[in-house]
């Protein structure tokens, strides 16, 4: 009897072990919304591979705490509201272990809400706006620089050159708004006189009132925004048009690779602010970029580097407090400064992000070179722009 009962006590906790084993190997799942189809699908193709490229290097290493992660990964369709009930739902019905920010600043304004009132902490690599970050919320890290900051790189260059008007053109959405507030500060504060500011509704594909208008002013400096599609239509309109400037400046869309895939040699002399470039000299960025080459059969964007970075941010949190508790989890976010593929890592009480700065790029003979600041540049400003009838 007594052999037969240690038989049995024996069976009870090599159970109750490999019971234990087996929830050790439960995955750490990661809840996020995205823009994969919609007006934002682009960029949202973007953030969704980075996070995958990082699912697969993060479990090549073995996990966090002894577990592999998994992304969960919802489509939102690039509509904020969407995106606040699929957070919602992978919080309270899944019950996902952690969660991810989805692409741009309107989705991530809308569910910071959500991931506040479940107390989950939210790295958020897909939004720059400042006003974001000024509500606050206690659970949302930032990764990008500031919106705000994304053209000061082309108004510099053009006071360097002596450039004496500006005008600028923005969609009527939070993100482009805060290019737009930014860029007209910075020029103010450069001394350059303001002759147009126009704003058009999302979805606009016809340019042509507002580029007449441009061509009436005769601004030396052009500063347009937002997303690739808008600002591939209005590149194209202005040739088209014969519309002509010392300086045109598309922020970020014009950052994305995807615009001068689209336009070719339409897109020589422009500039762009962006955030990341795949030959500055980050640690583990060149790793990286022929990693996602490899993956995805195309280069990345500077969205797809801050997605990997931010959950890579996430997951190397985790792995230092040893756990997954939100308030834990952002004091050792707060008090981290640190480089990763993306660039300069740090952020204030309020997870705002003061370490990474952007950087301008213009389009020469089909690539993208590093024109601002001048302690990254890869090459000089390329000025100024030549007429479309002599390109």
């Amino acid at each position: 009897m007594r052999s037969k009962s240690l038989s049995l006590v024996a069976l009870a906790v090599a159970s109750v072990v490999a019971a234990g084993q087996g929830l050790a190997q439960q995955p750490i799942r990661i809840g996020t919304s995205i823009a994969i189809t919609g007006r934002d699908m682009v960029q949202g193709g973007y953030v969704r591979e980075g996070y995958l490229l990082c699912q697969k290097h993060v479990n090549e290493k073995g996990g966090a705490l002894g577990r592999p992660i998994e992304f969960l990964i919802r489509d939102d369709g690039s509509d904020p509201k969407a995106a606040i009930d699929l957070y919602e739902k992978l919080i309270t019905e899944d019950k996902v272990d952690a969660v991810m920010g989805p692409y741009g600043s309107a989705s991530t304004d809308a569910v910071a809400d959500v991931v506040e009132k479940y107390r989950k902490l939210m790295v958020a690599p897909a939004a720059g706006t400042t006003s974001i970050w000024e509500k606050g919320r206690k659970y949302l890290i930032m990764v990008v620089s500031p919106l705000e900051a994304a053209t000061a790189g082309t108004i510099d260059l053009a006071a360097r050159n002596g450039l004496k008007t500006i005008a600028v053109i923005n969609v009527d959405t939070l993100p482009a708004k805060a290019v737009a507030k930014g860029a007209l500060e910075l020029a103010k504060k450069e001394g350059l006189e303001l002759v147009l500011h126009e704003t058009y509704p999302p979805g606009t594909t016809d340019f042509s009132d507002i580029l007449n208008k441009v061509n009436a002013a005769k601004p030396d400096l052009l500063v347009v925004n937002y997303v690739p599609a808008e600002v591939i239509a209005m590149t194209r309109q202005m040739k088209e048009l014969d519309i002509n400037v010392k300086m045109l400046s598309a922020t970020p869309g014009a950052s994305f690779l995807d615009y001068q895939k689209a336009l070719g040699k339409t897109a020589e002399f422009v500039y762009a602010g962006s955030y990341w470039n795949p030959d500055l000299p980050y640690p583990g960025n060149r790793e990286f970029v022929a990693a996602y080459q490899k993956e995805f059969n195309h280069a990345p964007a500077f969205i797809a580097a801050s997605s990997y970075a931010g959950c890579q941010l996430l997951v190397d949190a985790a792995r230092r407090v040893g756990s997954l508790d939100s308030d834990k989890l952002r004091e050792a976010l707060l008090k981290l400064e640190t480089k990763t593929v993306f660039g300069d890592f740090a952020v204030d009480e309020r997870g705002f992000q003061i370490g990474h700065k952007a950087i301008t790029i213009q389009w020469q003979d089909g690539k993208q070179v590093v024109v601002w600041p001048d302690e990254v540049a890869a090459g000089k400003a390329r000025f100024p722009t030549s007429p479309w009838s002599q390109r």
